[in-house]
């Protein structure tokens, strides 16, 4: 099935970065998650969205440099979608279409937003892992959309936004043993953030965040239907 949509999204450079949605492709349906293709003004962008009850609120997750749907920690972002969706937050799960190149992923991202208002979602957080942490708190600083954002091994490259994330709260989460970026990302981060802000560091646990996947689904869960309490 195919959707036909127009839609337009710009970073603050209008006259040099713009994507637009041209349609959406409705793939399949499974188990109460839609498979989609966004194709745009510049290459295609799969998403899967994750139907759940009543509410105006919604996760959109993104992946490292490599991009992906499933996240770190043993495929953490379907496996909490489920989780959410039954407590009435839908979530979308998205593959940017230029990984790694970050100003083309936020473009991703805020279409992605502009997505989910469509589907009566306008409360957004985002969620980013390594180099998505960075496209996730540079989008959530730009959108009026998005209400919180969490930042799981990220980066710091291309956070120079994250002061500006305030008053909406920012989760940083890191391993201790990252062997990628060092747990000091997120302090830095932390310190140049403005409140509300929260950091949670899991001794012994490496950069993909396999070693403590109960403890940070825990807490994610947790900070995640907090935030929503409050936001929305």
């Amino acid at each position: 099935m195919l959707v036909h949509q127009r839609t337009c999204v710009m970073t603050e450079s209008r006259a040099k970065a713009r994507l637009e949605l041209d349609m959406i492709e409705h793939q399949a349906t499974v188990d109460g998650v839609e498979e989609w293709i966004f194709r745009t003004s510049s290459g295609i962008i799969p998403v899967r969205f994750h139907l759940a009850g009543e509410g105006n609120a919604a996760i959109l997750w993104v992946g490292g440099a490599g991009g992906g749907l499933d996240g770190p920690a043993g495929g953490m972002y379907p496996r909490l979608a489920g989780q959410l969706a039954n407590v009435g937050v839908a979530s979308l799960r998205l593959h940017y279409r230029k990984p790694g190149d970050l100003p083309e992923c936020i473009m991703d991202i805020l279409l992605g937003i502009e997505y989910l208002a469509s589907r009566e979602r306008g409360k957004v957080l985002l969620v980013g892992h390594s180099f998505g942490g960075a496209v996730v708190i540079s989008a959530g600083a730009v959108s009026d959309r998005v209400v919180g954002v969490v930042a799981m091994s990220s980066q710091t490259y291309g956070t120079s936004q994250v002061s500006q994330l305030s008053p909406k709260p920012l989760l940083l989460i890191h391993g201790t043993q990252d062997e990628v970026l060092p747990e000091s990302c997120s302090h830095e981060l932390y310190r140049r953030a403005r409140l509300p802000k929260d950091i949670l560091l899991y001794p012994g646990c490496r950069h993909g965040l396999d070693e403590c996947r109960d403890e940070v689904d825990r807490d994610l869960m947790y900070w995640i239907t907090q935030t929503l309490r409050e936001r929305t």
